[in-house]
C-alpha cells in the first residue's frame, strides 16, 4: 500500500517526501521494525517514540508517523496526534478486519477473562470459528499464542490480529477490553457486535485517579457501539450490562445498542436462582427471555454465576438455544488460573487464582468460606508500582475470611517487597486478626511453602494474585514462577 493511500484517511495531515513509498507492514515498537514498515512515533508517560526514529530507519523503516518533524531521510506524516492517527491507519492497511467478523468486547473489573473463555467455549462448541484476545493469549482458530504483553492489544497489533483471524475463517473474535485500554484508544475503528460489563470495583487508581475517571474509561466501550440501528439482523449490536452493578445504569444511557440484562439479585433478562456451591462447581436455575435451564459448571462460586449468566445472555442474543448452552457448560473445564485446583496426594484442597483486587479476594474467600470444612490459609500480596490504595484494603478483606494469612510478594516490579508488604499489614490489623495469625514473607516461594505445611486435613490453601501467571517481575526482570507448579513442588517435598 501506498504511503499517500494512507495519508489520504487523515483529514489533517502533512505528508513530507514521497508518498509512492510503498508500506509492507506496521510498528509502534521499534524492537519490531522489519524492511518496509511504517513506524508510529507514539508518545507516552515514560517514552516518546520520536527518540527511536533513526533507529527504525535503520531497522528497515521506510516511513515515519510524527508529531513534529525528525531528522531522518524517509518520507512523514505529521499528524497532531500519532496515538490517535495509528488506528485509523491501522485499520485501513488491514482492511478493516473486524467489519468482516462479530466481535464481541468485555469490560469490568473482574471477570474478563472468565467470562470470554465461557463465550468462546459456547459459541465454538455451537459450531463456530473463534478467535480470543485477553490476558492469557490470543487465539486464532486452532493457534493459540500465549500473552507476553499487555491484555488489550495496541491498535496496530490488534487490527493485526484481527485479520489474521478472518485469514484462519474467523467468525467470532472475544475481545478483553480493558480501562487502560479504551483509554488509550487501543480499541478505536474496531467494531463491535456486542459489549459485556461484568463488574467495578476499585483497582487502577493510579492510572485513573477515581473511580469516576475509571466508570467513564469502561464507559468508552458502550459510547463505541455507535448511534444508528442496522437493518440486518446480523448487524443488531447490544450491550450486556450486570444489572446487579449500579455502574450498569450508566453504561446503559451511553449506548444505543439493545440493552440486555443479566443477574441475581434484581430483575433481570437472564437471572439466577437457587445457587448451590462446592468446591468441585456450582448448579443454579437460569431463568431467561428463550426459557429455564438448570446449569452446572465446574467453576467455583457466586462470582463465577455472575460470569456465566454474562456468557448465557451474549450468547442467546446470538441465537444460540438454551439447551445447548446448557449442554455447553456442562463440558467446560474451569479456566486457567482461576480458582483453579491443584491436584496432590495432599489431604486438603489446594487452590490457584489471580484475585488481585479487594473484590477479588473477597469473591474467592467468600466463596471458600461457604465450603471450607477446615481452616483456610490465603497467600497473597500486591503488584509494585501499582494502586497503593488497594494494599491495606486487600489485606483487610484477606484477614476478615481467613485463619491464618501469609503476605508476601506479587510482581514487586520496581519497588521494594518489603514495603510493599507494610503498605498491607495496616488493613490485616484492622480487621483484628491476631499477630499469631498472619506473617509476612517476602519470598513467595517460601511463603507458599509454609502455607502448604500449615495445612491440616480439610483446610483450603488459597494462593491469590498471579493466577495463570508464569513468571515474576522483580526490577524489570521476570522470573520463571508458577504458583501451580511452585505448590506442586511444595506439596512434593511436604510428603518426601
Amino acid at each position: 500500500m501506498k504511503l499517500k493511500e494512507l495519508a489520504e484517511k487523515l483529514a489533517i495531515c502533512e505528508l513530507v517526501g514521497d508518498g509512492e513509498t510503498e508500506i509492507a507492514g506496521m510498528q509502534m515498537d521499534n524492537r519490531k521494525i522489519r524492511p518496509g514498515d511504517l513506524f508510529f512515533c507514539v508518545k507516552g508517560r515514560t517514552f516518546d517514540g520520536h527518540r527511536f526514529a533513526d533507529q527504525a530507519v535503520r531497522s528497515g523503516a521506510v516511513a515515519l508517523v510524527v508529531e513534529h518533524k525528525v531528522d531522518v531521510d524517509v518520507p512523514q506524516l505529521v499528524v497532531k496526534d500519532v496515538r490517535r492517527a495509528m488506528p485509523v491507519l491501522a485499520s485501513h492497511f488491514f482492511g478493516y478486519p473486524s467489519n468482516e467478523m462479530k466481535v464481541i468486547g468485555i469490560t469490568g473489573t473482574n471477570g474478563k477473562t472468565t467470562s470470554s473463555y465461557i463465550i468462546e467455549h459456547i459459541l465454538s462448541d455451537a459450531g463456530f470459528t473463534t478467535g480470543l484476545m485477553g490476558s492469557i493469549e490470543t487465539k486464532i482458530a486452532a493457534q493459540r499464542i500465549p500473552n507476553t504483553g499487555i491484555n488489550t492489544q495496541e491498535s496496530v497489533d490488534l487490527q493485526r490480529s484481527l485479520r489474521r483471524m478472518k485469514h484462519a475463517g474467523v467468525e467470532y473474535c472475544v475481545m478483553e477490553a480493558t480501562s487502560n485500554g479504551l483509554e488509550a484508544g487501543r480499541v478505536i475503528g474496531c467494531r463491535f457486535r456486542t459489549a459485556l460489563f461484568t463488574n467495578l470495583t476499585q483497582d487502577h487508581l493510579d492510572e485513573h485517579g477515581t473511580m469516576e475517571n475509571y466508570k467513564a474509561a469502561k464507559g468508552l466501550l458502550f459510547s463505541r457501539l455507535g448511534n444508528s440501528f442496522a437493518g440486518d439482523p446480523a448487524h443488531t449490536q447490544f450491550a450486556v450490562l450486570n444489572s446487579d452493578d449500579d455502574a450498569s445504569a450508566y453504561y446503559a444511557k451511553l449506548t444505543t445498542a439493545q440493552v440486555i440484562t443479566y443477574g441475581i439479585r434484581h430483575d433481570a433478562d437472564v437471572r439466577a436462582s437457587d445457587i448451590r456451591i462446592t468446591s468441585r462447581g456450582t448448579t443454579f436455575t437460569c431463568t431467561t427471555y428463550k426459557g429455564t435451564a438448570s446449569i452446572r459448571i465446574k467453576l467455583v462460586g457466586q462470582f463465577n454465576v455472575y460470569n456465566t449468566l454474562g456468557a448465557i445472555a451474549v450468547t442467546l442474543a446470538e441465537g444460540v438455544p438454551l439447551e445447548q448452552i446448557r449442554h455447553s457448560l456442562e463440558k467446560m473445564s474451569v479456566v486457567e488460573g482461576r480458582m483453579e485446583i491443584v491436584e496432590g496426594p495432599q489431604n486438603f484442597l489446594v487452590l490457584v487464582d489471580y484475585a488481585h483486587t479487594p473484590d477479588g479476594l473477597a469473591n474467592a474467600l467468600s466463596t471458600i468460606k461457604e465450603f471450607a470444612p477446615g481452616k483456610i490459609i490465603t497467600v497473597f500480596g500486591c503488584g509494585g508500582d501499582r494502586d497503593r490504595t488497594k494494599r491495606p484494603l486487600m489485606g483487610q478483606v484477606t484477614a476478615e475470611y481467613s485463619d491464618y494469612v501469609l503476605v508476601t510478594s506479587d510482581n514487586p516490579r520496581t519497588e521494594d517487597p518489603e514495603a510493599i508488604l507494610q503498605d498491607i499489614v495496616p488493613g490485616v490489623k484492622t480487621a483484628g486478626l491476631p499477630e499469631d495469625r498472619y506473617e509476612l514473607i517476602a519470598d513467595r516461594r517460601a511463603a507458599i511453602q509454609k502455607a502448604i505445611d500449615l495445612a491440616g486435613p480439610h483446610d483450603v490453601v488459597l494462593i491469590a494474585g498471579k493466577g495463570h501467571e508464569t513468571y515474576q517481575d522483580i526490577m524489570g526482570v521476570k522470573h520463571d514462577f508458577d504458583d501451580r507448579l511452585v505448590a506442586k513442588e511444595a506439596i512434593r517435598r511436604r510428603y518426601e
